[in-house]
């Protein structure tokens, strides 16, 4: 094919194509893209009909890709990459009038410690544009950022795709949260003995705390697991459970009233909070200036 082919060619189409190639379903598709499913279906038949293959074939609820359709995506998504960063690179942000849509992926700890004050600030700044925030831990992370479901992601991480970039915004130092009680700090035994609670997406019932404790040859009885952090502090309350939490979580669940934050009895060492971003769009003015304002309202001094 040569430039002038281009002309055939319908961007939206590749597009849907590619997420096509993710989802594996008409439907996920639309929902992705917030299309109706028979447009889906319409750009399908058009792709069809331009690459003279059929491109998926149903195996079950499931659509199976061609020989061809794997090809073909092997290419795409550097191109399409590539086009999008050069439309972007000449283009204004003004804040102020933007409609811009940013789609971010979001700890649970973060949404619930950071995130107010940075969408206080943007709510002035940026009136008219919409955040669209995803669930996204350390697992879930890397596979939004490749399917550019999201665009940036906050969190701790341990492993990225190829396609993105990475800035520490703060280390993740431990609290303990109990109730407010008045009693003295927690030793060590008393740490151990109390029941805890956890806040675990996946249900996992440990974590890097549990190695920390077990240099020391000691353990902890975690007797709550729950997936969110919203709804801990009425947890707590009352209550003999405690919770060891980032220090921005727990600062965010105290001003509920009732608890109180206290440092651990024994060394936790610090891990990392990171923003991660798409490589491709390093450059674009709305996301660079989005990642100031994460960088302004996430991050920590001396840190």
């Amino acid at each position: 094919m040569n430039r002038n082919d281009l002309r055939k060619v319908d961007l939206q189409l590749l597009v849907v194509f590619e997420s096509l190639m993710h989802e594996r379903n008409l439907t996920r598709t639309a929902e992705k893209l917030f299309l109706g499913q028979p447009a889906i279906s319409a750009s399908l038949l058009r792709l069809r009909d331009f690459f003279n293959d059929p491109l998926f074939v149903r195996n079950g609820r499931e659509m199976e890709p061609t020989p061809r359709a794997l090809e073909i995506f092997r290419r795409l998504p550097g191109a399409l990459d590539g086009v999008s960063q050069a439309i972007s690179e000449v283009r204004d942000f003004a804040p102020e009038s933007s409609d811009a849509v940013f789609r971010i992926g979001m700890s649970d700890d973060v949404e619930c410690g950071l995130l107010p004050q940075l969408l206080a600030h943007l709510r002035q700044a940026a009136p008219g544009c919409v955040m669209v925030v995803r669930a996204a831990n350390f697992l879930l992370l890397p596979g939004l950022l490749s399917t550019g479901e999201i665009s940036i992601g906050i969190s701790y991480t341990t492993q990225l795709p190829a396609n993105a970039k990475c800035r520490t915004l703060r280390n993740i130092r431990a609290r303990v949260l109990r109730a407010d009680d008045g009693t003295p700090p927690l030793t060590l035994d008393d740490y151990c003995a109390r029941p805890h609670a956890l806040v675990s997406m996946s249900g996992d019932l440990c974590g890097n705390i549990d190695q920390d404790l077990a240099r020391l040859g000691r353990c902890r009885k975690v007797s709550l697991a729950v997936p969110h952090f919203v709804g801990l502090g009425a947890l707590l309350r009352g209550s003999d459970l405690i919770a060891t939490v980032p220090d921005y979580a727990a600062e965010a669940l105290v001003l509920g009233g009732g608890l109180r934050e206290e440092e651990p009895p024994f060394e936790i060492v610090p891990s990392k909070l990171t923003m991660v971003w798409r490589a491709a769009q390093d450059q674009d003015p709305a996301e660079r200036w989005l990642r100031q304002q994460i960088v302004q309202f996430m991050s920590a001094a001396g840190d």
